[in-house]
């Protein structure tokens, strides 16, 4: 079966001209797809029933199955996908006051990275997703909602997976938001744990796309304890990348840091983050820890967060405390897992 999700307009023009039909067919076709954002051949009134009939025998509309979902009390929404192979990704929806309705989307079933705190590198990696298995997990969610007569209006790769370890799908499926789902670059961010290469090759990619960096600490032993991947790009290097990037671009990147109790909390931490970061264009996102099942540490206070802050302003780091969302259903940042166990407990 053709995942028409996977076609370029030529090669959807190709297929359609292979059963025997003429070239406007293929833009019926396009509109119903991504206008229309139909999930039936049979909902496509305008085309001919004997193309429904040949569509229905060798393509499809997408390849993931939904198997489940969660609700949260803050109105966050998880989903989990079984992908073609039976592999599980889960991806997340979080509507905002202001009308906001931001995807959370996966690109890589589990994690290479194996952050200590991270649910989804303490689950191992199995594979990398397509670009159209990345962009599926944004159509289905962009579909629902404007049968809502609501919009999709925000992407995040936050999801399971690290974007730039998976970087060719990663692009192609950004490309897709925007050219096919109506995403502005601005309005999707992707977050990195610091790959510091594809840092440089992003910057340099002409996007206007967010870029987020998952720091957590600032100094080399202690970020590689909880960061692996710090050993192949040390601290220097990446924000090294990140400068590259900011000069290339001229737009601010995210630091994010989740704030964990007596960890990366205190006074002399922030100090040392103010000074590192100090005169780079960006911001820090504070996120206090979400749990894990596999890391005893704890979300950092309040009281400590507005010292830590207090302090990175000294330096002129501007900062912002995250909103937790999805907590209650295992949703929040770095809570992403899947296992057949996990399943049978949300289907049960």
């Amino acid at each position: 079966m053709t995942n028409l999700y996977a076609l370029t307009p030529s090669e959807l023009g190709s297929l359609v001209a292979e059963l025997g039909e003429r070239p406007f067919r293929a833009r019926q076709l396009w509109k119903w797809m991504y206008e229309k954002r139909v999930d039936d051949f049979a909902a496509m009134t305008d085309l001919p029933k004997r193309l429904i009939d040949e569509l229905g025998q060798c393509a499809s509309l997408g390849s993931l199955q939904s198997v489940a979902r969660q609700n949260s009390a803050d109105g966050t929404e998880k989903r989990l996908y079984q992908l073609a192979d039976g592999q599980l990704v889960e991806s997340v929806l979080m509507p905002y006051d202001d009308q906001r309705k931001t995807a959370c989307l996966s690109t890589q079933a589990g994690c290479a990275m194996a952050c200590v705190f991270c649910a989804t590198g303490q689950m191992g990696f199995a594979r990398n997703l397509s670009a159209e298995e990345i962009f599926e997990q944004a159509m289905l969610f962009a579909r629902e909602l404007a049968s809502q007569g609501e919009r999709l209006s925000n992407i995040v790769l936050m999801g399971m997976g690290e974007p730039f370890h998976n970087y060719e799908a990663t692009m192609h499926a950004i490309r897709q938001f925007m050219n096919r789902l109506g995403i502005g670059a601005r309005h999707i961010t992707v977050s990195t744990v610091g790959l510091a290469p594809q840092i440089r090759r992003f910057a340099d990619e002409g996007l206007q796309v967010n870029l987020a960096v998952s720091l957590h600490k600032s100094d080399d032993i202690q970020r590689s304890a909880l960061m692996p991947v710090n050993r192949r790009w040390p601290i220097d290097e990446l924000i090294s990348a990140c400068r590259y990037y900011t000069a290339a671009t001229n737009r601010r990147i995210t630091i994010e840091w989740a704030a964990i109790a007596g960890e990366n909390d205190t006074p002399d931490e922030a100090h040392k983050l103010g000074r590192l970061l100090a005169g780079l264009l960006c911001h820090v996102n504070i996120i206090p820890l979400n749990p894990t099942d596999r890391y005893r540490g704890a979300p950092a206070e309040h009281e400590s967060i507005d010292k830590f802050r207090n302090i990175l302003k000294h330096y002129e780091v501007a900062s912002t405390v995250r909103l937790r969302r999805g907590i209650d259903i295992d949703a929040g940042c770095g809570q992403l897992k899947t296992s057949l166990i996990k399943l049978d407990q949300i289907s049960g």
